[in-house]
């Protein structure tokens, strides 16, 4: 179906913010204004929250000179939330949207955001156009190589680790174990990040726990002890939802679980730091950079945001082009030289599912293979620094 060219646009941003969610915004509303297919370019304030209750803004009425700096904005400009879209609710936002004169919407967001944008467009049939841009820090989006926002929080979470690893080592004995605690919910694209700045056996981390592999506790202790006699320090990094072969670790319960159904426990790091201080009787120090890491614009990477601006800009294309529910996806070509293109995808494929980290990009001990590193290292953008060392002998 082609959209009514006569109707408006309706832009959402919908789950974690990230620092180049909002260049998506400004691709696509730009390229909705150099286009001129639509009546109007509206943004949901708040995401489902702003659907639901018909709170939009007026996009079009924006001065077109702050959109570049929009686009180098952390967080998300026309705010967000995680609401699920119930079926009750489809035919008040049908309703809402008729009476705005949206014929199109384009939702940015992860895979719960992509569960809600394909139940919408199978809800509206001809009368609205649905697409989906990706975005997500945890890297978990099926059906694209890679999420925008994963690179720049990818590149947050290495120089983290790397100023970890040297201010550990330099406290030695006095405080031996740093445990950084990552996001990336289920999936370990973001907690084995941690290796794109390891030059050396003896730089940080020496080890990492991905969700994807259960934690042995007794495994966990037995490699910091032995990263300490080794090294004289230990950094390890564990993702947020890591459990154990039985469960959650300690057997804790959720502390939170949200309309989706995703589980939120107590801290890994927390637990693991205060059970490796009473074996081991040494000093541990669990840091939780939390929602810092992903919107840290400090680390932005360039390839991030300009990829997360061409998904948006492809996102108008596809509606123009008569497209509805279906996601803008990464596409990496072949060859040596890093090279991305994107694609188009039924949305029916993308919401609801995680794609896990592959066994083949981290080894027994939980650090990243060479295949991760070719995987990673383009999506960080610039090189990362090289530090060095005075020789003690």
């Amino acid at each position: 179906m082609a959209p009514n060219t006569r109707g408006a646009l309706l832009v959402m941003q919908s789950g974690g913010p990230t620092a180049v969610i909002n260049a998506s915004l400004a691709g696509i509303v730009e390229e909705a204004q150099r286009r001129r297919a639509f009546s109007r370019i509206l943004g949901a304030n708040h995401a489902t929250d702003g659907l639901l209750e018909g709170r939009f803004l007026d996009l079009s009425a924006q001065p077109r000179r702050i959109w570049p700096a929009i686009a180098r904005t952390p967080g998300a400009a026309l705010g967000t939330s995680r609401r699920k879209l119930l079926p009750e609710n489809t035919p008040a936002v049908l309703e809402i949207l008729a009476r705005n004169g949206v014929s199109a919407l384009i939702v940015i967001g992860g895979n719960d955001s992509a569960e809600n944008a394909h139940a919408l467009a199978a809800a509206a049939g001809k009368q609205l156009s649905v697409l989906h841009v990706p975005k997500t820090v945890d890297n978990d989006l099926v059906e694209t190589d890679h999420c925008p926002g994963y690179g720049s929080a990818a590149r947050f979470i290495a120089l983290a680790v790397m100023g970890a690893g040297r201010d550990a080592e330099a406290m030695g004995s006095t405080r031996p174990l740093t445990i950084v605690e990552v996001m990336g919910r289920n999936a370990g694209w973001l907690p084995l990040a941690a290796c794109l700045g390891k030059r050396e056996e003896r730089d940080a981390p020496h080890i990492v726990c991905s969700p994807e592999r259960p934690l042995d506790v007794d495994w966990f202790i037995a490699r910091v002890d032995e990263a300490i006699r080794r090294h004289g320090f230990a950094v390890a990094v564990v993702g947020e939802t890591v459990r154990g072969p039985d469960g959650p670790l300690g057997h804790q319960a959720p502390e939170y679980t949200d309309e989706f159904g995703h589980a939120y426990y107590p801290s890994p790091a927390d637990f693991l730091a205060h059970t490796v201080a009473a074996k081991l009787k040494v000093r541990t120090k669990a840091e939780r950079p939390g929602t810092i890491q992903r919107s840290f614009a400090g680390a932005r990477s360039r390839t991030d945001a300009a990829e997360a601006y061409l998904v948006g800009q492809m996102a108008v294309r596809a509606l123009i082009a008569g497209k509805t529910d279906v996601m803008v996806s990464l596409v990496r070509q072949p060859g040596m030289a890093y090279r991305c293109t994107t694609g188009l995808v039924p949305l029916g494929r993308v919401g609801g599912k995680e794609r896990p980290l592959p066994a083949s990009f981290a080894d027994a001990h939980g650090l990243a293979t060479p295949a991760f590193l070719h995987y990673a290292s383009p999506l960080i953008g610039a090189p990362l620094p090289r530090f060095a060392r005075i020789s003690l002998q």
